[in-house]
């Protein structure tokens, strides 16, 4: 058993920045997946939205994002997130991230994004998450109290509860490691879910292949609620081509100008809303979803060739390269795009500074559901909220004192492999995304809803046998995490009897006048974990009548 004083599980934004904020005073353990830089922080293209200038203000940024968000924004949570906006950028900026200024070396430059009132994106050219990913990851791989398991892949959290120890914390976590094939028991003091979200649930996605839903996942089968589920962020823009696998193109093309075309080179996002292109990102992806299937076309263009060639290079260098490597000049022709599911608006429950329903658990970034993005995040308060919340919960991590350690079980590692097994989940995976593509996209109905859940169910039950009778594998895991996540998403979706935000139910095309968040809670979940090895049978929907803050 390895003991750590906090255990980070995940390496995007939000995990970095914990762990460097309280790396000081901490023995940190930093899991990763793959390698650190794979996460959806480093493939994010866009940027950070602060508010830097004179001219802008917290309250229109408040504004901005709550009207994005539908009603369901927490306005507390919202108003904290805008006003740490300038230090968290500053705290960046202090530690080399090298953002991009204007052309006369006058100070950072500034882009738009749909739904901003303002150029308030602050961005190192078309590749901000890279540039703050391997900024930061440098400086994690070089702190002498952070361990790095890179390669490894969280199973399930340890809780008082399962293990039979007086309490109800959370006490660290199994994590296989996926060279040796060996699980490792991590006890920790504290344990922070930073896995990101669960784009992979879908056919399309701009996400990168760890996005499984695993923080999510684990803490619904330790206990902790989730909210809002069913709100599935599609870009409307990612680049449609059968050699370009989940290749963004970001909305700050948009933002400098681009226009979405037909094929035959009308414009026709005016037609869907008055703000044209920058309208809010699921107002553009129903309407090119509308487009494409009124139409009967694969794509529809994005175009910023009207724009000088040198502004396109200087703005969008990777854009540009990943484009002509594929043949197309965006200098002088339109992007084929489509819409790919992007971001998960909810996920495991959180109060304001991270903390969930169990003591010493935290969620942090695009896996937990702090309210800031309601049903709809706008675009760039993304990283934003992963810096926010990476140092809100790193403060409350500083300041709580260490409980004794206690010795944790091992994993039981006596079950054998099948030889048919990785088959067998290939196929499920697939058959797992589309239905999820087919059913639960950016257009609903009960129908649908109701034939996703069935074969998610079926696909459940084939996972479970196989998860209680061999030894587990990386993709075993992934696609029982996916597969729990897809329920929760399918759940909620059908628990929402109204249209709102990214939502959107032919049968129930109109908004209610109260905005109600959508939670699940676990239940009889502790009798069933001892069963199947943590095998969660069928999950309880309870709907309270307002958000309620996670409390200890």
């Amino acid at each position: 058993m390895q003991q750590f004083d906090v255990l980070i599980i995940g390496s995007g934004l939000a995990g970095l920045t914990l762990a460097l904020k309280v790396a000081a005073d901490k023995k940190v353990c930093l899991v990763s997946k793959r390698s650190i830089n794979d996460s959806s922080s480093n493939w994010a293209q866009g940027g950070i939205a602060a508010v830097l200038t004179d001219d802008d203000s917290i309250e229109a940024h408040i504004q901005d994002t709550l009207i994005a968000g539908a009603g369901l924004c927490d306005a507390e949570v919202t108003r904290l997130v805008a006003e740490h906006g300038r230090e968290t950028v500053q705290w960046l900026i202090d530690e080399g991230v090298p953002f991009t200024r204007e052309d006369d070396d006058s100070g950072f430059h500034l882009t738009r994004e749909g739904g901003h009132s303002h150029r308030r994106i602050i961005h190192a050219a078309d590749a901000t998450g890279h540039a703050v990913q391997k900024t930061l990851a440098e400086k994690v791989r070089k702190h002498p109290n952070i361990t790095l398991l890179e390669d490894h892949i969280a199973v399930d959290l340890i809780t008082a509860r399962k293990v039979k120890i007086e309490g109800a914390e959370c006490l660290g976590a199994y994590v296989l490691d996926n060279q040796s094939g060996k699980v490792l028991t991590i006890a920790a003091q504290n344990t922070v879910l930073a896995t990101g979200g669960a784009g992979k649930v879908y056919l399309y996605t701009t996400n990168p292949d760890v996005a499984t839903g695993d923080g999510i996942a684990m803490a619904w089968r330790a206990g902790c609620r989730v909210a809002n589920m069913e709100f599935i962020q599609f870009h409307p823009t990612c680049l449609y081509h059968p050699q370009a696998k989940s290749f963004l193109i970001t909305e700050a093309v948009r933002g400098e100008g681009g226009r979405l075309l037909l094929p035959d080179g009308t414009r026709f996002m005016l037609e869907h809303d008055p703000r044209g292109e920058l309208a809010p990102r699921d107002v553009v992806a129903r309407a090119i979803d509308f487009e494409m299937k009124k139409r009967g076309i694969d794509c529809v263009y994005l175009d910023i060739s009207h724009q000088p060639a040198d502004f396109v290079l200087s703005h969008f260098p990777t854009i540009y390269r990943r484009c002509m490597e594929l043949g197309i000049d965006i200098t002088r022709e339109p992007i084929p795009v489509v819409p790919a599911a992007h971001y998960s608006c909810g996920g495991v429950m959180t109060d304001h500074i991270g903390r969930t329903d169990i003591p010493r658990l935290y969620a942090i970034g695009e896996t937990a559901c702090t309210g800031l993005h309601g049903a709809n995040r706008l675009a760039s308060n993304s990283l934003l909220e992963c810096l926010v919340f990476g140092q809100a919960a790193a403060q409350d991590i500083l300041a709580k004192p260490n409980k004794r350690p206690v010795k944790l079980p091992y994993w039981d590692e006596s079950r054998v492999t099948d030889a048919d097994e990785e088959i067998i989940i290939t196929h499920n995976w697939s058959e797992l995304r589309r239905t999820m593509w087919n059913y639960v996209g950016i257009v609903r109905t009960n129908k649908r809803l109701t034939r996703a859940l069935h074969r998610i169910h079926l696909l459940r039950d084939e996972v479970h046998e196989f998860y209680s009778n061999f030894r587990i594998s990386n993709n075993l895991i992934e696609l029982r995490n996916l597969l729990q996540v897809a329920e929760l998403i399918v759940n909620s979706a059908m628990e929402r009897h109204e249209s709102r935000g990214l939502h959107y139910s032919k049968d129930y095309p109109d908004m209610l006048p109260d905005a109600i968040p959508t939670v699940l809670t676990p239940s009889n979940y502790y009798s069933l974990l001892d069963r199947h090895h943590g095998h969660h049978e069928m999950t309880s929907l309870k709907k309270p009548a307002r958000r309620t803050k996670a409390t200890h």
